[in-house]
Parts: C-alpha cells; structure tokens; sequence
C-alpha cells in the first residue's frame, strides 16, 4: 500500500502529505479517530503546509526584511508616535479601501522599520506587496526605456496590492523619473494602495519633481483620500543599532 502511496500521492502534488503521516496514524490509533476525521486533519495539515509556503513566497517577493514588525518596533523610544494610528494603520484598512499612506520625518526616525511592518502584516493576510526605494524602481524603469521593455517593467510596479516606496524625494531623479513616477502613481490611483516614506515634508515634493504639470497631476492622486503620519523625534535607527 505504501508504495502505491507515495507515488500516487506525489502525482497529486500532496507529497506533503507525507511529512506528518506517521504522526496522525499514531494519533488515529490512539483517539480512534473516523476514518472522516483522519481524513480531515490531513487535509488541515496540507492546507497549513501550503498557507506557510504561500506566505514564505509572498515575503520573498515583496523583498521584506521579516525582523521588521510592529510588535519588535518601540514605541516607548519616541512617545510622539501614536500608537493607536500605527495599530489602527496596521490593521491595513486603507489597503482594502484603496487609499495611500503618507510617512514623513527625518531620517533614522523609524519610518522604514514602520511601512517594513505593514507590508509583514499585509502578507500574512494574503495580499501580494513589494517594497522597493523609489530610486531603485525609477532607475530601473529608466533602464527598461533603453531596450524597449518599460511597459513591462512598469506592470510589476501596478500589479502589487500593495507598493511601498521608500525614501521618496531623496535622490535626484533619473531622466524621464518624474513621468515614470507618474505613469505608477496615476495607474495604481483608486485601484490599489501606495506607502511612502520621506524625509522632505510635502509641500517640498512639487519642487522636487521640478514638472509643474505633471507634479500637480501626480501629487493630486497621491495625497486624494491619504492618511499621513509625520514623525519627528530623535533616531530610532540609533537607537535599534546600539
């Protein structure tokens, strides 16, 4: 019988199946479990093999630093920071309704460890994310002009459910940046949600982006509908590193 199993088994795609088998025999014989039951808790074994393979793959390609998590993040270091928002923010409702968040304050304040823990909690719920710094993602954009595959570059940035981009507004952009942030910007408006994070307020970011029109246009349907959180304080970076 086993050897007809394990093939067969395999030819399903259940060969995790196999790992706790022995284990809910021994358990079967001991309770005497139904043979329904039996049955029954191999499928909750199989669907907990997949659930955790699922999230594992989730995380890889979101690029997430794992550590990053609101329980691992201090909020005792910065009283300022309001712990209520962050929980609320946490529970990721603005995600399901679509909407952008704005995070913004000096450098080293914990807005990267923050959106980081966003994006943890966003896949463990089951929703595709990616982190990125927005300078990585323009210039890779940018390059794709070069060999004619932008289109196709920029669908990996519209498809997420979730985008987060880190430290906006921090490095100069690229050529053509300020469009390619636009055509991200305005394709993922009211279809899915973006966090950033900043070390430049938003009144500065219209000079940054330097195109007057395509500024207006961009950080209109950025900021529509967004929730912002300015943190301001000394470093936390300091802080966790020490």
């Amino acid at each position: 019988m086993e050897i007809e199993l394990i093939p067969n088994l395999k030819q399903l795609h259940l060969a995790g199946v196999l790992n706790g088998l022995e284990g809910r025999v021994r358990e079967a014989e001991a309770a005497r479990w139904s043979y329904r039951e039996f049955l029954a808790r191999l499928v909750e074994d199989e669907l907990e093999r997949r659930g955790q393979n699922q999230l594992a793959a989730r995380l890889t390609r979101a690029t997430l630093n794992t550590s990053k998590t609101i329980e691992r993040f201090d909020f005792n270091f910065n009283p300022t920071i309001s712990r209520p928002q962050v929980l609320r923010l946490a529970s990721l409702e603005f995600v399901r309704q679509k909407r952008n968040l704005l995070i913004y304050g000096q450098s080293g304040v914990g807005k990267s460890h923050l959106v980081q823990a966003f994006g943890n909690e966003a896949c463990r719920v089951g929703l595709n994310v990616l982190f990125i710094s927005t300078d990585k993602m323009l210039k890779y954009l940018a390059a794709g002009r070069a060999d004619k595959s932008v289109e196709r570059r920029l669908k990996l940035y519209l498809r997420p459910e979730l985008l987060i981009l880190d430290d906006f507004a921090l490095k100069d952009l690229p050529p053509n940046g300020v469009e390619d942030l636009y055509e991200v910007i305005s394709g993922r408006y009211e279809l899915a949600s973006i966090i950033l994070t900043s070390n430049r307020a938003p009144e500065e970011w219209g000079e940054w982006l330097g195109n007057p029109l395509l500024a207006s246009a961009m950080l209109d349907r950025l900021a529509d509908k967004a929730e912002s959180l300015a943190i301001t304080g000394p470093s936390y970076r300091t802080k966790a590193n020490s």
